[in-house]
């Protein structure tokens, strides 16, 4: 019979058993436990009436029952108490007592053993008792599809098994966990991953924004965290408006695009995202709308991005009412990309008004991400961009490294060949001026 313990503090009263500390392979046998526990005798009859006026005094435990039978007594039900704030009858306050009286229930605290065992416990608990006391206990993960995708600590790996057959057994649908064992390629966009425990069928289906995506997420770059940014780039868009998607992977911002009417060309140089965005494009019946492309980033901007341009920015342009929109979301490298802008185009340059809009994506661990993201833009282009750009903070990715998007107009003195560049300001009024986010 396991030990019963009987300490009110909730580290202790509700953790596993102190012996599985260290435990590498799961054996869930090993987190049955006895407590101690506060319980309230009723007549069956009153438990419902009871219970509304108990709310404050009752055991608010997910996954215990708080009303059990009386093992004493057919008719009789156990009201499980919170065992931190009731010991005694004193421990009722006025209105209860007065509740218990109208009932006709004895208010005296009886005590209950209550069983525990693996089921009983949350993700965090488990790990917490089993991995090496005061060490970090991240019981998150990305959720994509059935797959719970983790990104362990050296200190966690001795644990990964038992960590990711955790992340399986208390998250319902969760059938596969992986951990990622290498940074992302930036080539590819892709990365090295193990599964640490479940299926290793890596074939997954997402929804995200009311969008469906398939993929393969062992051969491409899918992240959930980005699904608020991915819906912010779609709001600024208009219906007619003209998207291209350099860096596009399996679709998250070209199928939305799409859907709003834009015309859309997207690229992505990893032959797997290229497969699944066709295939996602006709899942979501965008394929006629999107013009897919399986090209390098640069060929693909001085190729059918240039020709487009050059249609779009022609002669005719006056009469255009929409507008045309760069994403550029390889945070690693979008910021040498935007080298492939300069001279891109021949001819008389465009109204102002009409030069594409650039969302490039970048990282950033300066103390002052914004500027520094600006900088380093603004070297690329050979101009300043600090007084004509909007920063957009997207997202923290690690301790002192923030994920951006920096905004801007291109202007023509950039964009077209035989055209003067003022180093510091250069003559294109800019995109409508968005406050650079305060949150640095």
């Amino acid at each position: 019979m396991p030990e019963i313990e009987t300490n009110h503090r909730d580290s202790e009263l509700f953790s596993p058993p102190s012996d599985v500390r260290g435990m590498t392979e799961l054996d869930r046998t090993a987190f049955k436990k006895t407590v101690t526990i506060p319980v309230l005798k009723v007549r069956k009859e009153v438990v419902n009436k009871l219970m509304r006026s108990l709310k404050r005094a009752a055991l608010q435990r997910p996954g215990i029952k708080r009303v059990i039978e009386d093992p004493e007594d057919e008719e009789g039900r156990l009201i499980m108490l919170d065992p931190y704030k009731m010991f005694t009858v004193d421990s009722f306050e006025k209105e209860e007592l007065s509740i218990l009286k109208q009932l006709n229930v004895n208010p005296q605290i009886s005590k209950y053993n209550l069983d525990l065992t693996y089921e009983n416990f949350k993700s965090e608990e488990i790990l917490r008792a089993v991995l090496p006391e005061g060490q970090d206990v991240t019981s998150g993960f990305s959720r994509v599809g059935h797959i719970a995708h983790l990104n362990l600590r050296d200190h966690q790996l001795p644990y990964k098994h038992l960590i990711g057959q955790v992340m399986i057994d208390k998250n319902p649908g969760i059938t596969s966990a992986v951990n990622k064992i290498n940074n992302i390629d930036n080539t590819y966009r892709n990365f090295e991953m193990e599964v640490l425990s479940g299926e290793e069928n890596m074939m997954t289906k997402v929804r995200e924004n009311n969008y469906t995506y398939e993929f393969d997420f062992s051969k491409v770059y899918w992240n959930p965290r980005l699904s608020t940014e991915h819906s912010r780039i779609t709001e600024l868009l208009k219906p007619g408006d003209v998207l291209f998607d350099v860096f596009a992977g399996v679709g998250p911002f070209a199928i939305p695009a799409a859907k709003k009417n834009c015309t859309v060309f997207a690229n992505d140089l990893n032959p797997e995202s290229h497969k699944w965005l066709l295939h996602n494009c006709k899942l979501n019946k965008v394929d006629q709308k999107v013009k897919v492309f399986n090209l390098d980033g640069k060929d693909f901007l001085q190729g059918p991005v240039r020709e487009e341009l050059m249609q779009q920015l022609g002669p005719l342009s006056k009469e255009r009412k929409h507008s045309v929109h760069i994403v550029m979301n390889l945070p690693a490298k979008a910021i040498e990309f935007l080298s492939a802008f300069k001279a891109l185009l021949d001819g008389q340059p465009c109204g102002s008004e009409l030069l594409p809009i650039v969302h490039c994506y970048s990282f950033s661990k300066d103390a002052n991400p914004a500027k520094d993201v600006q900088q380093r833009a603004g070297t690329v282009l050979g101009i300043s961009l600090e007084a004509c750009s909007s920063v957009h903070l997207v997202r923290n990715v690690a301790p002192n490294k923030e994920m951006l998007c920096i905004t801007f107009q291109i202007p023509a003195a950039i964009l077209y060949k035989n055209q003067t560049v003022n180093q510091d300001n250069h003559e294109d009024p800019p995109l409508k001026r968005q406050r650079t986010d305060k949150d640095f």
